[in-house]
């Protein structure tokens, strides 16, 4: 027989062996399992930014906080896909281990969590097992045991080593990651995810894009890597900063696009900037053969449920900067907001908070690959033209119901849902940059009409917000789209809102042409209401270009144009507009008798709006005739009505004309006073200039020469 001897041989002694035999025997050298333990990947190249981000990190990491979290889970840094996240955590942690804090070392596992098959968690803790020396065949075989063998095993190097690290990379559900945690609180957790992961009770710590300045650094620190002498960026901070914001400001994007143009020492920043320009064609360029942006949203995007793939894809062709809950509604023909759907999609970072509780945005560059889902199905394609369809039409219909309550004057049938102007205001101001963008859909055939019925339902608002750039654009949308489809009405209604939006935005020239076109598109169709309102704003521009005798010809056609028409509320505003023609061709007289009229009418109407224009004018005609007690009286009535109506901004000019009629008393006092609160209503109207202009009149009052009056 045999016997074991000190465990490592057989031992033959006593046997009997009647022929000869042989003896086989196998030696195993059982040597201390590896380790893992400073698998921390390399910093990134040219990692920039995130200050504030590295330093609330390295606050969780610190052994000396004074108050430790009770929880071992630090943080969850979650963001969209190549916004940054790995580079961020593997930052700090390597800055973590440089001030000694993790002396039982790091631990670092890529979950792959976004892959077609990602790491299980009974996966992760067999692997991390292994990093910690566990020989193979003492890992356990259930998800249990080996959870308990890795806090065993962890508890114990927290005792003969120090604290230990763990980066769990890439991570897409709670699932992945609780089985993770270390059960010494000495030990951190770190988890990188593009989901939210709030389940796990961890310190979240979302990322936004980086800022521009970010951006900047970013692009120029990685050529300057490549060739220290690569001053591109540099040279042209005006393109770079353009190529930062085409790329969304987002890490990879960024990354990819400088890898573009270090491949191509030759190219300049503004030829790429002009290649991103596309916005459909802008995540074909940002690839440059191994990463791609397109790649890494793709990622995001096939993991979503039905519903929220197909809210995304129309959220991406929704216009303007955000939308709201009730836009987000209508795109999608639901029955109820689908606030469920919006949230799930808000945890994945694939759609960001608004501007405002209940809206929505989305990346730039997620808008763009939405919009590229959509362009490359045939379903999808029409799915998401009847969506802008349904959308167009429902702003189309609200704007007019808004626009008919900013118009309303008594005596007329109450306009639907709104009660008041100042809700009517309130939801055009919530959803002005989309119902501007919207009008610009009028390029495309079979929105044209909607969009250009939507333009003319938008210009009194955009004049009363003073809003005159996108009054131009929208003005310029909705002609084009009438002309084409040959409607010269409607084309006459653009015409004459351009002509409107370029003279309050001082251009004045253009402002006459325009008013001119829209005047004789009127009398070609035989609409003599709408040449006499074209006669009337063309008389006012006629005024600004100094052309005065053009100017009161014009507003004579235009009142007696109303007159035969039986339009007061028209000829009301002729008469105003006359009379400030004929008070600055010297006629001073007349000017104060058209302005009574005007007052009379506008009284006669209902229209109090109006009625104080009047009283504003009636004052500048009445002080040049040395009229000052009934100029003041005058101003005072106007200011009034404009504080009625929150119209700060003419309120600020009737508070002008009346500090000049104090200064002309010689009251200073009472001068200076007016001027104070000229200053306070251009600021309230966001009319930063003119309020200081204001501010400045207020510390020279009895200083010459005094500004000129100002007619509204």
């Amino acid at each position: 027989m045999t016997n074991e001897y000190d465990g490592d041989h057989l031992d033959f002694r006593g046997a009997k062996f009647p022929g000869s035999f042989t003896a086989k025997a196998e030696y195993h050298e059982h040597g201390p399992a590896p380790t893992a333990l400073d698998a921390l990947p390399a910093q990134a190249v040219g990692f920039t930014g995130r200050d504030g981000e590295l330093r609330a990190l390295l606050d969780a990491f610190d052994p000396s906080a004074p108050e430790r979290p009770a929880a071992v889970l630090v943080a969850a840094v979650s963001g969209l896909g190549g916004i940054g996240k790995t580079a961020l955590a593997v930052e700090a942690a390597h800055e973590a281990c440089g001030r000694g804090w993790f002396t039982g070392g790091v631990l670092f596992m890529d979950l792959h969590g976004y892959d077609d098959d990602p790491v299980t968690a009974d996966q992760a803790l067999e692997a991390l097992l292994r990093a910690l020396g566990t020989a193979p065949e003492h890992i356990p075989a259930t998800a249990d045991e080996r959870a308990a063998l890795y806090r065993s095993t962890l508890a114990e190097r927290a005792r003969e080593r120090g604290a230990v690290l763990i980066l769990a990379d890439n991570a897409s559900s709670p699932e992945q990651v609780r089985p993770l945690l270390p059960g010494n609180t000495r030990h951190r957790l770190l988890v990188t995810s593009r989901n939210k992961l709030p389940q796990l009770g961890a310190r979240l710590l979302p990322l936004e894009e980086l800022t521009p300045e970010e951006a900047y650094a970013l692009l120029d620190r990685a050529l300057r890597i490549a060739d220290p002498s690569d001053s591109r960026v540099a040279d042209g901070p005006e393109a770079a900063a353009e190529l930062a914001s085409r790329c969304g400001h987002l890490p990879l994007a960024l990354q990819i696009a400088a890898a573009l143009l270090v491949l191509d020492r030759g190219k300049p920043v503004a030829e790429l900037v002009a290649e991103l320009t596309e916005f459909r064609d802008r995540l074909t360029h940002l690839d440059d053969g191994e990463r791609s942006v397109r790649a890494a949203f793709d990622l995001s995007y096939r993991r979503l449920p039905p519903e929220q793939a197909r809210l995304l894809r129309l959220l991406s062709l929704a216009p303007g900067p955000d939308v709201s809950t009730e836009v987000v509604t209508v795109l999608t023909e639901a029955d109820a907001p689908p606030t469920r759907a919006l949230d799930a999609l808000t945890r994945t970072h694939l759609v960001e908070r608004g501007n405002g509780r209940g809206r929505w945005r989305l990346h730039d560059l997620v808008r763009a690959f939405g919009a590229g889902v959509v362009a490359g199905d045939a379903e999808l394609v029409r799915e998401g033209e009847a969506a802008r369809g349904r959308l167009l039409e429902f702003y189309c219909r609200w704007a007019e119901a808004a626009d008919d309550r900013l118009r309303w004057l008594p005596g007329m049938p109450a306009p639907e849902r709104f009660t008041d102007r100042a809700q009517a205001l309130e939801w055009l101001d919530g959803e002005r940059a989309g119902l501007v963008a919207a009008v610009q859909w009028a390029s495309e055939e079979q929105y044209a009409d909607t969009a250009v019925r939507l333009a003319a339902s938008l210009a009194e608002y955009l004049s009363w917000r003073r809003s005159f750039d996108d009054s131009i654009t929208v003005s310029r949308a909705a002609r084009e789209a009438a002309h084409r489809a040959g409607d010269r009405h409607r084309e006459a209604i653009a015409w004459t809102n351009l002509g409107l939006a370029l003279q309050e935005a001082g251009r004045v020239a253009e402002a006459v042409d325009a008013l001119t076109r829209a005047r004789d598109l009127y009398w070609a169709a035989g609409d003599r209401h709408g040449e006499g309102d074209t006669w009337n704003n063309l008389g006012i521009a006629l005024q600004e270009a100094g052309r005065a005798g053009e100017a009161i010809d014009a507003l004579t056609r235009a009142r007696d144009l109303f007159q035969a028409v039986g339009d007061r509320h028209g000829e009301a505003d002729a008469w105003n507009n006359l009379g400030t023609a004929l008070r600055r061709a010297g006629r001073v007289a007349e000017a104060v008798d058209a302005h009574t009229r005007a007052r009379a009418l506008h009284q006669a109407a209902g229209n109090r709006h109006r009625e104080g224009t009047a009283w504003n004018n009636l004052g500048l005609a009445l002080q040049e005739e040395g009229r000052a007690g009934e100029a003041v009286e005058a101003y005072g009535k106007a200011l009034e009505t404009y504080r009625e109506f929150e119209d700060w901004y003419r309120a600020g000019q009737t508070l002008h004309n009346l500090a000049l009629a104090h200064q002309t008393a010689h009251r200073p006092s009472d001068a200076r006073a007016c001027w104070l609160q000229a200053a306070d209503a251009y600021t309230r109207a966001n009319a930063p200039t003119e309020a200081t202009q204001a501010l400045n009149w207020a510390d020279r009052t009895d200083k010459d020469p005094a500004p000129t009056p100002i007619t509204p």
